[in-house]
Parts: structure tokens; sequence; C-alpha cells
């Protein structure tokens, strides 16, 4: 969840939504995303909402504590409820992100996912996800997330070298995500996801190869696998600047997303979105699938966004100026924005086109259109679904997705 937040017009004090929102609301999916702002320390790379105790010491005081973030949260979830009326569909699919939401208590993450139960109920075979840092968990610990009806977990793995664990400022030592697979299986699991980062300053093809390698022998059904992206503001971002470690050119990633492409393939894995990869279809991470289909999710915690029926908020970013607004008995948000017909489409093109399945040509404006035929002709367009109405990536074209994206919104 990115650290900065965009512009918007103010958010109602209860939350309210104007009443074309919930239009057809029958029709798409709701998820629910939940942020647990907290870290134990800040990787060097991370740009997202996150706090250390340090950084929260003196800034919030006990609004911002974690140890009643559970109870705010759940605030967050009852109006919810309010705002929805009485919207009757079950929550498909929950995601806890962060943060490293494992530095809560097991139980808390349960009495969340509790209250989204009780409060909206849960759809059958609903996609229960938590990210987790490998060296926040134990067999204990998975075991108890295991009976509170979480049944998919993601770890944040990122390499298996230490040296470009070190780069990254990451923790754990490498090994670790390995045995927290198995450990996440024997607590009964469904579905295990590894994160992957390729591109950071001192990694080299070999020490991506093994990467991969360990991951894949870890047995996850899911991997996602990044490339690092430097952030103004971020430690890493000085780190370059200072001339202390290289920044990682667009050949060197390109030439990373291909090695992770075959071996991945060649272990079973198949791409459904340009950075994600899973063994089967159930294997995929269907709360993403929200985000990249323009489903309904409901975001709660500092900084998180919303989208339902075309209007997206986003709350304010401070957990104590959240907990402080659910206090009070106000929303969280900090604003929001109604997206014109003509943004849902350019959004659709940005994020469908991500997609195995791609997005359909009839989205695209002429300029577009043609950018697509132009596209098909260089290769970066698949022509077996271009033939039946869908502009699909080839290999190439994920290389220089951005690109093509950028071309076919014309």
């Amino acid at each position: 969840m990115p650290s900065a937040l965009p512009d918007g017009e103010p958010m109602p004090e209860d939350g309210a939504l104007p009443g074309h929102a919930l239009a057809g609301a029958a029709e798409r999916p709701l998820g629910f995303y939940l942020h647990v702002p907290y870290c134990a320390t800040r990787c060097g790379y991370c740009d997202f909402n996150t706090y250390t105790a340090s950084e929260l010491r003196g800034s919030g005081g006990a609004l911002a504590s974690r140890d009643n973030y559970a109870d705010t949260l759940v605030a967050e979830i009852r109006l919810a409820r309010k705002v929805l009326g009485d919207d009757p569909r079950p929550v498909e699919t929950v995601f806890v992100g962060g943060g490293t939401p494992t530095l809560l208590p097991a139980a808390d993450l349960g009495r969340m996912l509790a209250a989204i139960r009780e409060e909206f109920g849960l759809a059958p075979g609903a996609e229960i996800t938590t990210e987790a840092n490998p060296e926040s968990v134990d067999p204990r610990y998975l075991s108890e997330l295991r009976a509170g009806g979480f049944n998919r977990v993601s770890f944040g793995m990122q390499s298996a070298r230490q040296h470009v664990l070190k780069i990254l400022d990451r923790t754990h030592t490498p090994g670790r995500p390995e045995a927290c697979v198995a450990e996440a299986r024997a607590a009964g699991f469904d579905h295990v996801n590894l994160d992957l980062i390729y591109g950071t300053p001192g990694e080299s093809d070999d020490d991506w190869r093994a990467s991969l390698d360990a991951a894949l022998g870890a047995g996850p059904d899911h991997i996602s696998a990044y490339a690092l992206i430097v952030e103004e503001g971020t430690q890493l971002a000085r780190r370059i600047r200072r001339g202390e470690v290289p920044m990682t050119d667009d050949d060197v990633h390109a030439d990373r997303y291909l090695i992770a492409d075959e071996r991945l393939a060649a272990a079973g894995f198949t791409w459904y979105e340009v950075s994600n990869w899973a063994t089967t279809e159930a294997a995929r991470c269907r709360h993403n699938e929200l985000y990249w289909t323009g489903a309904d999710w409901w975001g709660a915690g500092p900084g998180a966004h919303s989208h339902v029926g075309g209007v997206r908020w986003w709350n304010v970013k401070h957990p104590g100026a959240y907990a402080q607004a659910l206090t009070e008995g106000r929303s969280p948000g900090a604003g929001r924005e109604l997206l014109a017909d003509e943004d849902r489409r350019v959004e659709r093109i940005l994020l469908e086109l991500r997609l195995s399945e791609g997005c359909p040509l009839d989205l695209l404006a002429p300029a577009g259109a043609r950018a697509a035929a132009r596209a098909l002709g260089e290769g970066l367009l698949e022509p077996g679904p271009y033939e039946e109405g869908r502009a699909v990536l080839t290999l190439r074209g994920r290389l220089l997705a951005d690109a093509v994206v950028r071309d076919l919104v014309d």
C-alpha cells in the first residue's frame, strides 16, 4: 500500500456512498482488505504506509498502539456494514496485508475475520489470506490462524541469498521462508504463496536462479515475482544516490523476468498476471483478481483504499488519526473520487491487459485499436485471442507491458 494519498473530494463524515454505487452490486464480488500498518523494522526499499514502534512513539499515543488495533479495525468493519446497508452479498475474499500482520496475535487476526463473518457472512469457499514475515510465525501461530478461518498465507521471501536480503534490509535468514511453507502445509493451509523480488543491486543472474530454485523446492502453489522499484524517499534510494550501491537497469530486469518465466513454467506454474504464477486456477489469488477486474472491495485500516460501484476512497494514513476518527464515530476516509465511465474504461484496459485472459478489443478507442494492430504485428499480442476479440500479451509483450498499455489507452 503506497504511502502517498491522492487528491480528491471530501469524504462524508458518516462514510455514505452515492446512491448509484450499489446499483448492480449483486453481479459483482465483494472483498475486504484489512491493513495492519506495523513492522518490526523498516525495509530499505519500502514505501508502504507502515510504522515501526520508534516511528509511532509520541505520535498518536495509545490510539496508535497495536495492542488495541484489532478493536479499531472491527469498528471500521461495523461502519462498512452501516454504509453498505442491506447489501446482501457475502464476502468472497479477505486479504490481511501490511506492514506485518503477523506481529499481531493470531487471535486478533481471527477477531477481525470473525467480525466480517458476523456482519456480512462469508461466501462458501471464501479465500482468506494473510501476509506473513517468515520470522514472525511459528507452527503454533500458523495452526491458530488456520483454526481461526484463514486458508491462504503469503510469505515475504524476496531472495534466498543473504547479501541480497542485506541490501533490502530484510531480517529473516535464508531458508526460513521455505521452512514456513512446510509449517503452513502441516497446519492445513490450502494455498501458500512466496513473494520474490528481482533486480536488487548486487544480485546476479545466478543469485536469482538460486532464489527461484529455493522457492520452487519449498512447494508453494503460487509465486509472485516483482521487479524492484526504487521509490524516492526510501533508504535504498538514498544509498543509490550516494553511490553506495548501483542502480539496476531495465535490461537486467527483462533478463530476470525471462529466467523466472522459464523456470516457473518448467516447474508447472502458469502465469495469470504479469507478475504472478500459479500451479492451478484454484491457486490463483482471487482477492487480487478483484482489483484487476474492477470488482468491489472495502479497504479497512490506515491509508487503505476502497472501491464500490465506481466510487474510490482512501483512509487517513496515520494510525492515531485513523483510530481517533472511529472513536468519535466518524468515517476515517480522507477523500474520494467518483469515477466517470471513461475513467473506468481506461482502468479496465490498464488492469485487464496484465491478465492472461487479456482485455476485450472493443474497450479500445480508435487510436487504441490501431495501436493494438501495430502491437500484434510487432509480436506483442497473441494472434489467436486477437482474432477472437481480445488483446493478450505475448511473453515479449509482458516485458514491455507498461509501454503497450500506454499505447492502447490512447
